[in-house]
């Protein structure tokens, strides 16, 4: 039995090996082709290069927002009544205490009128009742009740007045009204939407930011907002308000802007993208993004480096695998924080087909584009 087993151990142990030692074989070929120069007679690869250049790099805080008007309200009356009379027109811009809209109100006129007789009888009683008292001609109790009686009635009056008042509509601020939603003569019940009034002049942009840039921002700094109905105008905003919590779901803080709005271009509700520079500009040296091939074990470009002419007289170019550590992007960039210097040729397409050492040619008759503010194009 023991012998069986000594066998059988022997047996697994030399399976594993062959299977582990096999592994490594491939593996080991497969990094020997990846990584090692090709042969002599390995045939030149066509490629697309672009020499490294340094170009100005102002870092940017770009977040998405909206718009909102600085005082925004849906109009609308506390009293349900009929229409009488409309003093606006859609699109109109008002100045705050403007009447807008005035409901029938002769019965509650009427009624006011009926209270204010009531409460100035209330008074002519009262100060007869006080005169008599002077004289002792009544008791005291009767004087109490004729002030009552007319502390009452005057109450009643100023509710009767203010519920006439609530029968006119006026602008609480100054600002643009929308498209009316009533008429003459409609029956609005108590709350129904009249108009909207919108404040635009200035208007505000208020978007999140992550906690982490707080310390790249300050009220009072400039920052650029772009609307999609007017393609690239860049409004300029400064910053005006940041909110003094932190979302503690999001980790995110609300940021508010100023944008002035004279020409009412702006309207609330819009969907803007900010864009906020953020420290002084750097000199880095600039690719585009097709440049590097992105993998897990890091980033890397091929250089391209020139042995001098062959037998032909053409130049022998051969490339050259680096990694690189790369920064932000714009656009169809890629800045390159180490790994590649001036001047240096870069392939930046046919990747795909090479290794250290292979030969090249380059061909650049098409190239990837490199454009720092690329712009959709309609084919």
């Amino acid at each position: 039995m023991i012998k069986r087993m000594l066998i059988m151990l022997v047996l697994v142990a030399v399976v594993l090996g062959g299977i582990f030692g096999f592994k490594n074989f491939v593996n080991g070929k497969i990094k020997e082709f990846m990584t090692g120069p090709a042969g002599p007679g390995h045939q030149a690869q066509t490629v697309s290069t672009a020499k490294a250049v340094p170009s100005d790099w102002q870092s940017v805080i770009e977040a998405v927002g909206s718009l909102r008007a600085v005082n925004g309200a849906d109009l609308s009356i506390e009293v349900a009544g009929v229409v009488e009379t409309l003093n606006f027109q859609s699109g109109d811009d008002v100045e705050t205490g403007k009447e807008l809209l005035k409901l029938r109100d002769f019965d509650d006129v009427a009624k006011l009128k009926s209270l204010e007789a009531q409460a100035d009888l209330a008074k002519i009683t009262y100060d007869r009742d006080m005169r008599q008292l002077n004289a002792k001609v009544v008791a005291q109790a009767i004087v109490d009740n004729d002030e009552a009686n007319l502390r009452n009635l005057r109450a009643q009056v100023e509710q009767q007045r203010e519920l006439v008042v609530k029968k006119t509509l006026k602008a609480p601020f100054a600002g643009h009204l929308g498209i009316r939603q009533v008429d003459l003569g409609q029956y609005l019940a108590a709350g129904t939407t009249i108009v909207t009034l919108q404040a635009l002049t200035p208007i505000y942009c208020d978007f999140l930011l992550p906690q982490k840039a707080l310390a790249q921002i300050q009220i009072g700094q400039e920052m650029q907002v772009k609307v999609d109905t007017f393609g690239d105008t860049t409004f300029t905003a400064k910053i005006s308000s940041i909110n003094s919590r932190v979302d503690a779901a999001s980790r995110n803080v609300q940021v508010r802007a100023t944008l002035d709005n004279s020409a009412h271009k702006l309207l609330p509700g819009m969907f803007a993208t900010v864009s906020i520079n953020s420290g002084a500009p750097q000199k880095l040296v600039t690719l585009p993004q097709t440049a590097i091939a992105y993998n897990p074990y890091g980033n890397l470009v091929y250089i391209v480096d020139n042995k001098g002419n062959g037998p032909d007289g053409k130049p022998q170019l051969t490339v050259r695998q680096t990694f690189v550590t790369t920064g932000a992007t714009r656009g169809d960039q890629v800045a390159v924080l180490k790994g590649v210097k001036e001047g240096d040729e870069v392939v930046v397409a046919g990747q795909m087909k090479l290794r250290n050492g292979v030969s090249i040619v380059v061909n650049n008759t098409v190239t990837p584009t490199n454009d720092a503010n690329p712009k959709p194009v309609d084919n």
